[in-house]
């Protein structure tokens, strides 16, 4: 095979591979051919070609979801790179390792007037989790080196491959992106035979942090002690936390279990669809009795960030006399009530703990499930009785899912809608709830298709496919990839914001109202193109939606504008019924 000739670029391909790093999505650009080279050569190495930077990234978060490893990213210098930033916001929040590395001009280069060329030195310092900046080495046969300049080169690879050890170190130490940015020299097309550096490795710390049941007694003497405990659980990875655990939890008569589709976490007595709990309508007296029992003493929460915007002003307004929270690298304080992170896996934190555990006697579990039993009632009574809307659109499309799918959500509307109804067991549900941005969905599913062990199916709003449709400029879709896109003509979600709808220019700045569909970008990218206006050929259009094809497939299903935010504020009135 052949080698870009410059040490620089050999050394991150080398170094990369070392740690296992073996999948890298390629951005086109001059400046960073020599990383271009090194990468797409090696046979150890899996790179992909994606032109648009900003769905490049999201790609690239969707395969490291699914591989659960690093992915790096290449991009050329300039406002090529500033492309990747809301997909690393998204990975600094939602805690998935990506390696950013961005070819440069050397720094003498840097605001003198050259093509191309930004302030990218530390650029994502605010949303990154280290920046290696990297010092240029001279191309020998363009630059005759002299003892004094060999001595500088040798310092520059020293400072060069201990910078890149502790970029790669803490992505797959802490999870999370880090930014390698390389500065090089012309001429960049150079090849070679032969490597022409061995780089130093240094290993990454592997080994999970642990605690003691001896640290965890004084806790256990709490949680034994209190009638009424919560726990909820954020985002997830499918499978993170043991079975045995859960059954323990479930079986302690005072514990009550909330989860959200995105906390990949099942069991008869879990609560799934918590806003279909805790969905006052009115701020009553009896209202604030029924949020007042269930008021929890300890809260014990796990997981990423939590979508339900009730249970979060329920919390912060009946907030527990204990917050604990489990995480082996950050407690948020969303509740303005954290008292204690346990800075643990929640495997690590449960093995311990739940050994110390008793049950008291208390009937707070009982009570609220018996609640959520009624309120599944008048849920199944309320999805017969509506006309065609997002809400029953979502209720036939959820139940028809194939089982054991990957099942990728968007943003806004679509993420809280998929709340309220009860998923399989067998589905596998991500979302990017980091930043909860619109701009990247397609691109992530997209990555996440690529090296799923099952077929992928993303459930998109109308604004978010179209601000995303790049997604689709991949060669790397595969024909099991299934769109599901819910075209309500704008931004559905600002109608049932309080007062959005009051507003004289809603149209225009808040819903952003449009005709579009997606029947053209479909033919422009291959892929198959079925379309549902109402119960009936919604339902037949799901019959073969899933069958096998030589190409992939969106299914755009239109629902009524105007009616949908009256159809689900109704939904939630109907919960009170007697």
């Amino acid at each position: 095979m052949q080698y870009s000739s410059i040490p620089l670029a050999q050394t991150i391909t080398f170094l990369c591979l070392s740690k296992d790093i073996n999948h890298v999505v390629i951005s086109p650009g001059s400046r960073n051919a020599p990383l271009t080279i090194s990468f797409s050569n090696h046979p150890e190495i899996e790179a992909y070609s994606v032109v648009d930077e900003r769905s490049a990234a999201f790609f690239a978060l969707g395969l490291a979801q699914q591989l659960q490893k690093p992915v790096a990213l290449c991009c050329t210098s300039g406002s090529a790179l500033l492309n990747y930033y809301p997909a690393i916001a998204e990975a600094y929040y939602s805690d998935v390792p990506l390696v950013i590395i961005s070819a440069d001009r050397p720094v003498e280069r840097i605001d003198i007037g050259d093509g191309q060329t930004i302030r990218q030195k530390n650029v994502f310092a605010n949303h990154i989790l280290y920046s290696a900046n990297l010092y240029s080495e001279l191309v020998v046969e363009a630059f005759p080196l002299d003892e004094k300049l060999k001595q500088k080169q040798f310092e520059a690879c020293k400072h060069n491959e201990r910078e890149i050890n502790l970029a790669l170190n803490t992505a797959i130490e802490k999870n999370g992106p880090v930014h390698i940015n390389a500065p090089f020299y012309e001429p960049l097309y150079g090849l070679t035979n032969a490597p022409i550096v061995e780089p130093l490795k240094i290993e990454p710390i592997r080994d999970a942090k642990t605690i003691s049941a001896k640290a965890l007694k004084p806790y256990a003497k709490i949680w034994n002690t209190a009638k009424r405990k919560l726990v909820l659980v954020g985002v997830n990875k499918p499978n993170a936390v043991e079975q045995e655990f859960l059954e323990q939890l479930a079986a302690d008569p005072s514990v009550l279990i909330f989860t959200e589709t995105t906390s990949n976490l099942h069991h008869k007595k879990f609560i799934t669809r918590i806003d279909k709990l805790i969905a006052p309508v009115e701020n009553t007296a009896d209202e604030r009795q029924f949020l007042k029992d269930l008021q929890p003493d300890v809260l014990l929460t796990f997981g990423g960030l939590i979508i339900s915007k009730k249970i979060k002003a329920f919390l912060r307004s009946y907030q527990p006399t204990h917050h604990w929270h489990v995480d082996p690298k950050k407690a948020l304080n969303t509740y303005f009530c954290l008292n204690k992170h346990f800075d643990v896996k929640a495997n690590i934190f449960f093995k311990e703990f739940l050994p110390l555990v008793e049950f008291p006697e208390s009937d707070y579990q009982k009570t609220w499930l018996a609640i959520n039993k009624k309120r599944n009632i008048h849920h199944e009574k309320y999805m017969q009785s509506i006309p065609f809307c997002d809400l029953l659109a979502f209720n036939i499309l959820l139940d028809k899912i194939p089982r054991k799918q990957i099942l990728h959500l968007s943003n806004s509307s679509i993420v809280r809608y998929a709340q309220l109804f009860k998923l399989s067991s067998s589905l596998q549900v991500y979302c990017n709830r980091g930043t909860s941005g619109i701009d990247g969905s397609s691109s992530t599913a997209v990555g996440a298709a690529v090296k799923a062990q099952h077929s992928t199916t993303l459930i998109t709003g109308d604004l978010s496919f179209f601000y995303d449709s790049n997604a689709l400029w991949n060669n790397y879709i595969p024909p099991t990839f299934r769109i599901v896109i819910i075209n309500n003509q704008g931004g559905g979600i600002f109608r049932i914001l309080p007062g959005a709808k009051e507003t004289s220019y809603f149209d225009t700045f808040f819903e952003t109202q449009h005709k579009f569909n997606a029947a053209h970008l479909a033919a422009m990218y291959n892929f198959e193109y079925i379309k549902a206006t109402d119960k009936q050929s919604l339902e037949e259009c799901l019959g073969n939606f899933y069958t096998e094809s030589d190409k992939p497939k969106i299914l755009e299903i239109f629902t009524p504008r105007e009616e949908n935010d009256l159809f689900l504020k109704n939904y939630f009135k109907s919960l009170y019924e007697n």
